[in-house]
């Protein structure tokens, strides 16, 4: 595992450690300004995350994945060794809504570390062109990974799936 990418997995979800990890520095290595970041990826459950969603995105209900982001990015200083900000998952949430789209839990998984980096790195998803820029940056990850960008339209885009 990278020690510029912390995971934190309290409730002890079954996971590949390692692979959710080399999601989120193949999300970093997709933009190379991004220098060595280091970021955490913390799992939670979805009432967790239900009360993260409400209190920092006013949204009263859970969602699998969300990003908070350090104040100042290496991409807004130029510094190296900048620490991005926090990634947190909700594993339960990230589960049901895999199941429910037939899609693998482990590259949902990966699909959300991706997601929350790119956020993390100043990606966003607001307008046309940010999301066709979030979604390239985000393909060349899955693609480093070996893995099928149809997990974004099968898991990443139904109805259901509401990343930030």
């Amino acid at each position: 595992m990278s020690d510029n990418i912390s995971l934190q997995n309290p409730k002890r979800y079954r996971i590949d450690a390692e692979r959710l990890v080399k999601a989120a520095r193949a999300a970093v290595d997709c933009h190379p300004q991004a220098g060595d970041c280091r970021l955490s990826i913390a799992l939670t459950d979805a009432a967790t995350m239900r009360a993260l969603n409400s209190r920092y995105a006013k949204v009263d209900a859970p969602t699998d994945v969300l990003s908070f982001r350090a104040e100042a990015t290496p991409l807004d200083s130029g510094a190296l060794d900048r620490y991005l900000g926090d990634i947190v998952i909700a594993h339960d949430y990230a589960s049901a809504q895999a199941q429910a789209t037939a899609t693998n839990l482990g590259d949902a998984l990966c699909l959300l570390a991706i997601h929350g980096t790119l956020h993390l790195l100043g990606y966003d998803h607001d307008s046309k062109a940010a999301r066709d820029r979030m979604w390239a940056a985000q393909e060349r990850a899955l693609r480093a990974l070996n893995i099928d960008r149809a997990v974004v339209d099968q898991y990443g885009n139904s109805d259901n799936a509401r990343a930030h």
